[in-house]
């Protein structure tokens, strides 16, 4: 499966993910720049964590104009999976990738913490090697300023109803997200947003090792 990892000014997470990513046997990844225009050949592609354009304006908001956000909409139209994390599901929801939005923590604080998850759909094409341990938490590192998810209550009504929720905070919830959620897809189930880094939960030197399942699912 070739990935891309797409790379914006400011992003951090990027070298994260791409060595995570090669990690996983049948993955290989490579770096594709902001301002490309192309994404052809691609099975995947991964928008990683990090502080695109230093968050101006707002967190996302301007990586959702970059030239390469064409062809990645293109892409996801076309039924490429699509992984964002953390600043990566906040520039999909600013695409209009995916619904809602991503605001302030409600403590109004920065959270570097590891959370515990439940995985509330494993039928997606990044989950699906949760199924065997559904009913079991993962535990995923977190760090975010803006993580707390919100939509309109018809937007939650629809998540709900087609199980586009796949992720939700298990035990507590860390930055107000309505019904505990850190990870949604969309309708077609390509396209997966998520606040969590299991880019960072590889092996178990890193804390926790459930982070491989989700690229590994992806790999298959």
């Amino acid at each position: 499966m070739r990935c891309a990892v797409l790379v914006f000014p400011g992003s951090n997470c990027d070298y994260d993910l791409y060595k995570a990513a090669n990690s996983v046997e049948g993955m290989e990844a490579e770096y594709v720049w902001y301002a490309g225009d192309s994404l052809h050949g691609f099975d995947a592609i991964l928008v990683p964590g990090g502080f695109s354009y230093g968050d101006a304006l707002r967190a996302g908001a301007l990586a959702a104009r970059a030239p390469i956000l064409k062809a990645l909409r293109l892409a996801a139209d076309s039924g490429v999976r699509v992984l964002g994390i953390c600043n990566g599901f906040q520039i999909l929801t600013e695409c209009g990738l995916l619904p809602g939005a991503l605001h302030r923590n409600s403590g109004l604080r920065f959270i570097c913490d590891t959370v515990s998850l439940e995985v509330s759909n494993t039928a997606t094409p990044f989950t699906t090697g949760y199924a065997e341990r559904a009913d079991i938490p993962v535990r995923i590192p977190i760090a975010h300023g803006e993580g707390n998810y919100t939509c309109d209550n018809e937007t939650l009504r629809k998540l709900e109803d087609n199980g586009q929720v796949v992720f939700r905070y298990a035990g507590s919830n860390p930055n107000g997200s309505v019904n505990d959620i850190a990870g949604i897809s969309n309708l077609k189930g390509n396209v997966l947003g998520m606040m969590p880094h299991p880019e960072r939960a590889m092996t178990d030197w890193m804390g926790t090792s459930d982070g491989r399942i989700l690229f590994e699912s992806l790999s298959g």
